[in-house]
């Protein structure tokens, strides 16, 4: 049974128990765990480690038993709002050279430890809601720097990169928010969906 691990902030966590192994929380590694589990019966198995509030560096410190202890087949990472967030309200923020060193940092000692697994960087992404539009220049200026990041870490390290912005982008243009974000950030089951669509085009790419 190859292994599955979802990596990242709030968006992945998305109230999911941490002392429980099989929670996958109510967001897109919910979604796309029934998906897989539904269509390959038997063939997954799915963790789900994603952390409220995360930033790169906070995964980076939990690398060894969130990431390389549990010696997953595949893992997706979704991180980088954080980063911008939490300049915006408390000034401890991960600004984006930072970002994309240690990012590379987490990618290339992940490898090191396990070669043969197979990694989904998924792009970071906001949109103007309750919690942005206030600052709403510097918020999305400051998310596209991490996702361009984001982006050369995969090109780098030859892993597939998963577009976001875009694609919310372009439902926006079909239904505003509140639609597809609870505030800018954080996705309603609609923006989830979405999520777990792409999440699923890509996985094609490397299962």
């Amino acid at each position: 049974m190859k292994k599955i691990l979802f990596q990242g902030d709030s968006i992945t966590d998305c109230g999911r128990n941490g002392e429980s192994e099989t929670s996958y929380g109510q967001g897109y590694p919910f979604m796309v765990s029934g998906h897989l589990g539904y269509n390959f019966p038997g063939e997954y198995k799915f963790v789900n480690k994603g952390i409220s509030g995360n930033r790169i560096v906070d995964l980076y410190a939990r690398i060894k038993c969130d990431i390389i202890n549990l010696k997953p087949d595949y893992m997706s990472i979704l991180i980088g709002v954080n980063d911008v967030w939490h300049e915006v309200g408390c000034q401890n923020g991960v600004d984006a050279p930072k970002f994309e060193k240690i990012y590379n940092m987490l990618i290339e000692e992940v490898k090191e430890a396990l070669p043969d697994i197979k990694i989904m960087i998924l792009e970071p992404f906001v949109t103007k809601g309750t919690a942005t539009e206030a600052t709403w220049d510097f918020f999305s200026a400051e998310v596209k720097k991490r996702a361009e990041a984001a982006k050369r870490v995969a090109e780098k390290n030859n892993l597939v990169f998963v577009p976001l912005q875009y694609k919310f982008d372009e439902m926006l243009a079909k239904v505003p928010e509140p639609y597809w974000t609870l505030e800018g950030v954080h996705p309603t089951m609609n923006g989830h969906e979405l999520i777990k669509t792409e999440w699923l085009k890509a996985f094609e790419l490397i299962k």
